[in-house]
């Protein structure tokens, strides 16, 4: 039978479309194109008010270089937190901002009571690597100096995203292992790691929100020429890490019709294999971002659950 689309998500996608054809592919290379059709995309699947009892401020901190890094911080009215998350936004390396990302990010904070802080780190191609991942270090280094002040425990801080985010997050887990900072988790949303992953798969291509073409873009902004190639650091692309143990226990999470699914299942075998506590969901018949294009669908209120458990835990 091959690949089929979860029927409630090729409804509600259906519906999205209205009748009206999908957008054009954009070709490979074209990074202005596709941040402009992404950014459209991620401003109408964010749409929508804050819950009333999350509590916004945004905060500013100069990384190492005196770069202002803007960072939004979530609280749920009356909550006690202890744990907190370092969040990062998707958008292929390329699109997104944080603001665009208040919606989703206060709906965790509403449902789990653990606040979060969300980088609008730099974005390529303007600002390669590593741009990103020191934007990320400022923030993460930011809300360990204000645990105290935010009611947060140093030691409960776990880093989260989603797709170019879930890479970012994974790639500053390594980070903070290699200068000593313990983090409580890595939680990975349809992460993207691995730069050598840019051809189309027949069996998925058809489903793809995010082609092929698209990942060899995003990852051509980020690291230039050298993608593919053996001069890409790890830093970059987590999946070319070499050693993989003592990082954050990991929560993973992938759809099957998602370019993304073998490196993320393969990341977290190596994760595994390394002795790192691992979580990993590989729902059925979903592309990229399908609880954005299907909210209502059983298999995003199944994630959704799962995702409030592992954040609540913290």
């Amino acid at each position: 039978m091959g690949h089929q689309l979860d029927p409630q998500v090729a409804e509600a996608f259906a519906a999205m479309l209205a009748g009206s054809p999908p957008p054009p592919p954009v070709p490979r290379g074209d990074w202005r194109a596709l941040r402009e059709q992404s950014n459209m995309g991620l401003t109408g699947l964010m749409a929508g008010d804050m819950p009333e009892q999350v509590q916004l401020s945004v905060i500013e901190q100069p990384n190492a270089d005196g770069v202002p890094v803007s960072m939004r911080w979530y609280q749920r009215e009356g909550s006690a937190p202890g744990s907190a998350i370092l969040y990062f936004h998707g958008g292929g390396m390329i699109a997104g901002t944080a603001e665009m990302f208040d919606r989703a990010l206060a709906g965790y904070v509403a449902a789990t009571g653990v606040p979060m802080l969300s980088v609008d780190y730099r974005l390529a191609p303007e600002h390669p690597h590593p741009a990103q991942l020191d934007d990320g270090i400022t923030a993460l280094l930011w809300l360990i100096d204000h645990a105290g002040g935010l009611g947060v425990d140093p030691a409960r801080i776990a880093v989260m995203g989603d797709s170019a985010g879930g890479g970012l997050a994974a790639a500053l887990a390594a980070l903070a292992r290699d200068r000593g900072i313990a983090l409580a988790a890595q939680i990975l949303i349809y992460p993207m790691l691995d730069d050598r992953r840019t051809a189309d798969e027949p069996g998925i291509a058809p489903f793809a929100v995010w082609t092929a073409d698209n990942n060899w873009t995003g990852w051509h902004a980020l690291v230039g020429d050298r993608i593919g190639g053996p001069d890409v650091p790890a830093s970059a692309a987590p999946a070319r890490q070499e050693n993989f143990a003592g990082l954050a226990p990991a929560y993973i999470e992938v759809g099957d019709l998602d370019i993304f699914r073998d490196e993320d299942i393969a990341y977290a075998l190596a994760l595994s294999r390394a002795g790192v506590p691992i979580e990993l969901h590989v729902h059925s018949s979903v592309p990229h971002a399908f609880e954005l294009l299907a909210p209502d669908a059983d298999v995003t209120k199944r994630a959704m659950v799962d995702r409030q458990r592992v954040i609540s835990q913290l």
